[in-house]
């Protein structure tokens, strides 16, 4: 006797997760020149570390793109881990006095990140049918 079952669909990238995936390699790709960008000696602006942290996170995201976008589960956590870092990051600047287009940016990179981890975590909606049979052994 056999009878079938509907299971979700797993391993399977679908358009919304490559989508997810190419924002965060877009934005993994953005933020590997950062520490190139470290403000001049009495200028304000972040910290040496926090632009390498952010430098080191942006290849790590991007190659964790590249492999996500192979199918690999593991590189989608990984990718989806080190944008989310990355924007945390950047957080400090709506608490300290700085000028409202880096606000903005910052608050651009909070809604890109919801953005794309959403689409990279989305999953289709129709199931699969999985046959099992009864009994066999």
């Amino acid at each position: 006797m056999s009878s079938t079952t509907l299971a979700p669909a797993r391993g399977i990238t679908t358009t919304k997760q490559k989508v997810g995936i190419a924002i965060a390699g877009v934005y993994s790709l953005t933020n590997i020149p950062g520490f190139l960008t470290a403000p001049d000696p009495g200028v304000e602006g972040p910290p040496m570390a926090i632009l390498v942290v952010g430098s080191i996170l942006g290849v790590i995201g991007l190659v964790a793109s590249v492999l996500a976008w192979r199918g690999n589960r593991v590189a989608l956590r990984v990718a989806a881990g080190s944008m989310i870092v990355i924007t945390l990051t950047g957080l400090p600047a709506f608490f300290v006095d700085v000028p409202m287009f880096i606000k903005a940016l910052v608050g651009f990179s909070v809604l890109l990140t919801v953005l794309a981890v959403v689409l990279m975590f989305s999953t289709d909606r129709r199931p699969v049918p999985v046959s099992t049979e009864v009994g066999a052994r």
